[in-house]
């Protein structure tokens, strides 16, 4: 593909937001924590929007009570890594956004490693260990992070913008 289909892909979207905008998409790096429920569709619409770097960690496979509601999956999927097989299926999708996946638990030790290079965290996970070690290292890196959690038939979402902070302790903060 090159950049005429690429320009023609992202068309009416750049009509809203103008290739300017179209610009500072593609060169946003944001890094989802949670290829599940909640992680299943923000993959999906950030892709077709045209973030440039998504990055994918998640050290669950596929199994068959995951289908009902994580949308990128399907019976053929079963036993493989949620980040791998949302990968290959996004990339299929939008060949214009580049991924990097990674099977792989976010813990204390490793973290630095892969928020690192991404500008946006989204945590999409479903556990509060993973939540308050994602919220407080992005606290503390300045990055940026947007939390999301489900619980029965209520959603959250919160945006933390540390980036800009000057004074941390001032910082909304969980």
């Amino acid at each position: 593909m090159n950049k005429n289909e690429e320009a023609k892909y992202y068309s009416r979207q750049e009509k809203l937001i103008g290739n300017e905008g179209q610009l500072k998409l593609k060169a946003a790096k944001v890094l989802i924590v949670g290829a599940g429920g909640l992680g299943c569709p923000v993959l999906i619409y950030l892709a077709s929007m045209g973030v440039g770097l998504l990055g994918i960690i998640d050290d669950d496979k596929v199994e068959l009570s995951n289908l009902h509601r994580q949308i990128l999956y399907t019976p053929n999927d079963i036993g493989e890594f949620k980040s791998k097989v949302a990968a290959l299926k996004i990339k299929e999708n939008n060949p214009y956004v580049a991924i990097q996946y990674f099977a792989d638990k976010m813990t204390q030790e490793n973290i630095d490693e892969y928020i690192k290079d991404f500008d946006i965290i989204v945590d999409c996970t479903d556990n509060f260990e993973t939540k308050f070690l994602i919220h407080d290292h992005c606290f503390f890196k300045k990055k940026k992070l947007v939390q999301s959690s489900l619980y029965q038939y209520e959603g959250n979402l919160h945006v933390f913008d540390f980036s800009h902070a000057q004074d941390l302790e001032k910082s909304p903060c969980l």
